[in-house]
C-alpha cells in the first residue's frame, strides 16, 4: 500500500489551524520525515513537561490521517493518562484538543465489542484511534486472560490479531520511557505489532534509546521551554533556621500557597482574567506517609478547609478521580492533593503552585516527574506577575545540598544532547571532554531582591519568527522570608498602573488580518450580474432532437448480408410545455434544498431575487405573463442555476480575503508589569520578563525586550534621535499584527513616529535569520501593508524599516539607519 510524504505547506496549515507551539509544530514535522518510509521506524521525541505533547500526539493523527492512514493506536501506560488522553478526542470536554480536520471513530477497552466499532474496523476509509493501557495488550498467561487475545465476534478474530494485520498501523507510545526493553512484557506487547512506525513521546526518554543512533530525533529541553516562556520558572524556597521538619515544611507550603492565593486573586480581578486558584502538591514515598500528611494538611493552621485536601492513590476510588479532574474549575473547594508516585505522569492541570516532596530533594529525584506537575501556565502564557509565573518548590531539608551543586541540577534541566544519536530538533549541547565526561553549561550567580538566581545558557526562538537566539534561563532560589515579601511586593505591584508619558500621542495601528471563513453557506456569496448573465443565455427556446437510423442491409460479393445502422436527419421532439410560475417555483426550490444551505427566512428572500433576476435576463418581460417554457429549456435552466450558486459558494470560501481592524495603542492604563530595573544596567543580556526603564521618548515608561543586539540597540539609537517624537515597543497581546494569507501572524517590534508624523513600523532580526524564508514572507507582507494602509487615506503616511545586525553596526543615527536600509526611499 502507499505510505505517507512529507509535505511542508500541510504541516504549516496544520500547524496554524491546531494553534501549535513552535516546538511542537517542529516535532510533527521532524517526525513525519523520519517515519515517511514507512519500514517499521522506531522515533522517539523528548519534550519537556508542560510544551504540549498532548498537541502533537493530535497534530500528528491529524497530518497521518491527511495522508491517508486509519489505523492509529495510542498506547499509554495507566489510568490516568488513558483518561486525559480520551477527553482530548471528546468535543465536549475541556481538555478536547481542537482544529484537527479529522474526527476519528476513538475505540476503547470499553466499546471494541460491539457492532459499530467492528463495523468500522472492517470500513477501509474510517479513521480508527484505538487507546489502550499498554497492560491489556500484554501477553495472557495462566493465571491471566486478555480479552484483547480473544476471538470477538464482531471483528470476526482478537483485536490484537487484527491490529497485527492492519497494514498502515502507526502506534503513539505515550510516556514512551515505560516500555523500555527491560520491562519486557510492555516491551513486547508493543513491538510485536509489527506497526508501520512506532512513534514514543516522553519527558524522560530511557538511556537506551539515547544510546541507539538516530531513535531520539527531536529534543526540547525544560531550560529551552523556560527560556522561552512556555513553562513556569521553578523557584526553590527554603528556611535557613535549620527548621526542616514534616509539619514546617507543609505549614510554609500552605502559607505560600494561601498569599498566592490572594496575591492572584487581586491580579486576576484588576486585569479582568478569571480567578485560577493555586494548589498544593505534595509528594509522598509511601501510602503510610502520604495518609500523615494529608491528616496534617486538614488540621487547623493548614489548610483549614472542609474538603480542601485530596489524597490520591492507587487504592483511590472514583469519586475522589473525579475531583482530581475537576481541580482547575473555580467552584474546586481542593487547595492540596498528596500523592504517591500516581501522579508522576500524565497528569496535566495548571494551577500546581507549590510543590512539596517528602523525599530527599537531590538533584537525581528533582526531575520533570515531579517538577513537571507545577510547569504549566494558568494563563496559557507568562503574564509578567511572579505568584502565576512561578511554581515554588519547598526543599527545606535539602537546599543546602542543592546550592552546594547548582552544576548538577542545571545540567538535570539542560538538554544532554551528547548521550543521544539522534539529531537534535533544536536546543543547546553539553558537551563532552576527551574523556568522555560532560562538561556542564556556565553559570553565574546574582543576588535580586532577596533571590539568590543562577543561569545557563540556552537558545530560544526570538518572538517575531521563531527563529534562535541566546538566552538566559533562571531557576530561582529563595529563602521563606524574601519569597513571602516579594508576594507582598507583587500584591503592591498589581494595584498599581502605567500609564503612557505625558504628552505622549495613542497611536491607531490599522492591524491586517485575515477575514473570517462563514460557518455557513449563503446565497449572499452570489453574484446577481453572474446570474443575470446565466439568464441571457435562457432567451430562446430548445429544441430536443429525434435521433433518426436507418437500418439498410447489403450483401458482398461472396453472398453474405450485412445490416448496417446508417444517420439521418434528426428530427424535432415534441416537449412537454411549463407555465413561468412553475418554473419560477421549481428554481427558487431548487436553490433553497441546496445541502449546503441553512435554510432561513433571509435565504428564502435571496433565492425569490436571485431567481426574479435569472427569468428577468432570460425573458425579458414580466415572468407572470410570458409564454410557458419547454421542458428541455427549464430542465437545464435548473441544472445551470444550481452549478452558478454551488460555484460561487466554493469560490468565496476558498478566497483569501482580508479586513483592516483599527487597534489603538497602548491603552490610556494598565497594570504595573512585574520586576523592573534601569536600562542603562543591562549589561551583555536581556533577562526575559524583566521591565527596563530610564527612556525619553518611548510611550510607555516600561520596555521588554527579547533581543540584546536588535531590538535594544534600536530602542537606544530611537531614544535619542532629534528625528524620532516618539516610539512604542509592540506587545503581542497588543493585537498589532499583519496576518498573512496563511493565517500566520507578524508582530512587528516597535512603531516610531518621526518629526515628519511618518508613522514607522520597525523589525530589528539578526543577520543569521534575516534572509529566512518566513523573514522574508513577512517583511514583504509588511511592505505591502504600509504602501496599502497609505493609500488608504485615513491613517496618514506608515512606512517599513527592516534592520539586521549588520545594519545596526553600520549606523549611529536614525538618518543613518534609513540610509543603509534603504527604508528612506
Amino acid at each position: 500500500m502507499s505510505w505517507i510524504t512529507y509535505d511542508q505547506a500541510a504541516i504549516e496549515d496544520l500547524a496554524t489551524r491546531m494553534e501549535l507551539r513552535d516546538p511542537n509544530r517542529r516535532a510533527v514535522a521532524k517526525v513525519v520525515e523520519e517515519i515517511q518510509a514507512g519500514e517499521g521506524r522506531e522515533v522517539v521525541c523528548d519534550l519537556a513537561t508542560g510544551v504540549g505533547k498532548t498537541y502533537i500526539c493530535r497534530g500528528l493523527i491529524d497530518y497521518l490521517a491527511d495522508q491517508g492512514v486509519r489505523n492509529i493506536l495510542i498506547v499509554t501506560p495507566g489510568r490516568t493518562i488513558q483518561r486525559k488522553t480520551l477527553a482530548n478526542f471528546d468535543p465536549g470536554h475541556p481538555k478536547f484538543v481542537p482544529g484537527a480536520d479529522h474526527e476519528p471513530i476513538v475505540i476503547t477497552p470499553e466499546n471494541y465489542a460491539g457492532g459499530r466499532v467492528g463495523d468500522a474496523m472492517r470500513d477501509p476509509d474510517v479513521l480508527k484511534v484505538f487507546i489502550f493501557n499498554v497492560q491489556l495488550l500484554t501477553k495472557p498467561t495462566i493465571k491471566t486472560s486478555r480479552s484483547t487475545y480473544e476471538t470477538d465476534e464482531f471483528i470476526g478474530t482478537a483485536l490484537y490479531d487484527h491490529l497485527r494485520s492492519v497494514e498502515d498501523l502507526v502506534i503513539i507510545a505515550d510516556e514512551h520511557h515505560v516500555y523500555r526493553s527491560d520491562a519486557k512484557k510492555f516491551h513486547e506487547a508493543v513491538r510485536d505489532l509489527k506497526p508501520r512506525a512506532l512513534v514514543g513521546l516522553t519527558a524522560t526518554p530511557d538511556e537506551t534509546d539515547r544510546k541507539v543512533p538516530g531513535r531520539v530525533v527531536f529534543q526540547y529541553s525544560l531550560a529551552e521551554a523556560i527560556a522561552d516562556q512556555l513553562v513556569k520558572i521553578p523557584v526553590i524556597v527554603y528556611r535557613e533556621d535549620g527548621h526542616n521538619d514534616v509539619r514546617t515544611q507543609l505549614a510554609d507550603a500552605c502559607h505560600l500557597r494561601k498569599v498566592k492565593e490572594e496575591t492572584t486573586r487581586d491580579w486576576a480581578e484588576r486585569n479582568g482574567r478569571p480567578m485560577v486558584n493555586p494548589v498544593l502538591f505534595v509528594v509522598c514515598q509511601s501510602i503510610e506517609e502520604a495518609t500523615e500528611s494529608a491528616a496534617i494538611l486538614a488540621g487547623p493552621g493548614f489548610i483549614d478547609e472542609p474538603g480542601a485536601v485530596l489524597q490520591i492513590t492507587s487504592g483511590s476510588k472514583d469519586d475522589a478521580l473525579e475531583a482530581l479532574a475537576g481541580i482547575e474549575e473555580p467552584d474546586s473547594p481542593v487547595r492540596a492533593v498528596v500523592s504517591v508516585d500516581m501522579l508522576k505522569e500524565g497528569w496535566d492541570v495548571k494551577n500546581i503552585s507549590v510543590i512539596v516532596a517528602r523525599r530527599a530533594l537531590a538533584s537525581q529525584t528533582l526531575t520533570e516527574q515531579i517538577l513537571g506537575r507545577g510547569l504549566r501556565l494558568p494563563y496559557g502564557e507568562r503574564v509578567g506577575f511572579s505568584m502565576v509565573d512561578c511554581v515554588d518548590i519547598i526543599a527545606h531539608e535539602s537546599y543546602r545540598r542543592l546550592l552546594d551543586s547548582k552544576e548538577a541540577l542545571l545540567e538535570h534541566t539542560l538538554p544532554q544532547r551528547a548521550e543521544t544519536g539522534g539529531t537534535p530538533g533544536a536546543g543547546t549541547s553539553i558537551a563532552t571532554t576527551s574523556g568522555g565526561e560532560r562538561s556542564l553549561p556556565a553559570y553565574r550567580e546574582t543576588e535580586t531582591q532577596g533571590m539568590l538566581t543562577f543561569t545557563a545558557e540556552a537558545p530560544v526562538r526570538d518572538g517575531g519568527f521563531g527563529t534562535e537566539a541566546s538566552e538566559a534561563v533562571y531557576l530561582g532560589m529563595a529563602d521563606m522570608e524574601h519569597r513571602l515579601a516579594e508576594a507582598g511586593v507583587e500584591k503592591e505591584k498589581a494595584q498599581q498602573v502605567m500609564k503612557p508619558a505625558e504628552g505622549a500621542p495613542p497611536i491607531t495601528f490599522p492591524s491586517k488580518r485575515l477575514l473570517e471563513k462563514p460557518d455557513t453557506y449563503s446565497l449572499a456569496f452570489v453574484n446577481s450580474e453572474a446570474v443575470a448573465e446565466k439568464g441571457k443565455v435562457f432567451k430562446h427556446e430548445i429544441e430536443v432532437e429525434l435521433k433518426r437510423k436507418a437500418l439498410n442491409a447489403s450483401r458482398g460479393l461472396d453472398g453474405t448480408v450485412t445490416v448496417e445502422a446508417q444517420d439521418q436527419k434528426s428530427a424535432v421532439a415534441t416537449q412537454r410545455s411549463w407555465p413561468i410560475s412553475k418554473v419560477r417555483e421549481d428554481l427558487e426550490e431548487r436553490i433553497l434544498n441546496l445541502p449546503q444551505l441553512k435554510l432561513t427566512a433571509d435565504e428564502v428572500e435571496a433565492a425569490q431575487e436571485l431567481v426574479h433576476t435569472f427569468l428577468g435576463a432570460a425573458i425579458e418581460v414580466d415572468a407572470e405573463d410570458s409564454t410557458p417554457w419547454e421542458e428541455a429549456r427549464a430542465e437545464l435552466a435548473l441544472t445551470q442555476l444550481e452549478r452558478l450558486v454551488v460555484s460561487s459558494f466554493k469560490q468565496k470560501l476558498a478566497t483569501v480575503e482580508h479586513e483592516i481592524v483599527k487597534v489603538t495603542v497602548p491603552p490610556p492604563a494598565q497594570p504595573w508589569p512585574g520586576q523592573t530595573m534601569p536600562q542603562m544596567q543591562m549589561t551583555d543580556k536581556v533577562i526575559r520578563g524583566m521591565g527596563y526603564t530610564g527612556w525619553g521618548s518611548s510611550i510607555l515608561p516600561v520596555v521588554h525586550f527579547d533581543a540584546l543586539s536588535t531590538e535594544v540597540k534600536l530602542a537606544r539609537l530611537m531614544d535619542v534621535s532629534p528625528k524620532v517624537e516618539w516610539w512604542l515597543r509592540l506587545e503581542s497581546q497588543s493585537g498589532t499584527f499583519i496576518q498573512l494569507d496563511n493565517g500566520a501572524r507578524y508582530f512587528p517590534d516597535f512603531i516610531a513616529i518621526d518629526k515628519d508624523g511618518v508613522h514607522w513600523l520597525v523589525e530589528g532580526k539578526s543577520n543569521a535569520e534575516s534572509s529566512s524564508e518566513s523573514v522574508l514572507a513577512k517583511k514583504a507582507a509588511a511592505v505591502s501593508w504600509a504602501k496599502e494602509v497609505t493609500e488608504l487615506k485615513q491613517f496618514g503616511t506608515w512606512k517599513y524599516l527592516f534592520a539586521t545586525e549588520e545594519h545596526l553596526s553600520q549606523s549611529n543615527s536614525w538618518d543613518t539607519l534609513l540610509t543603509v536600509t534603504g527604508a528612506r526611499g
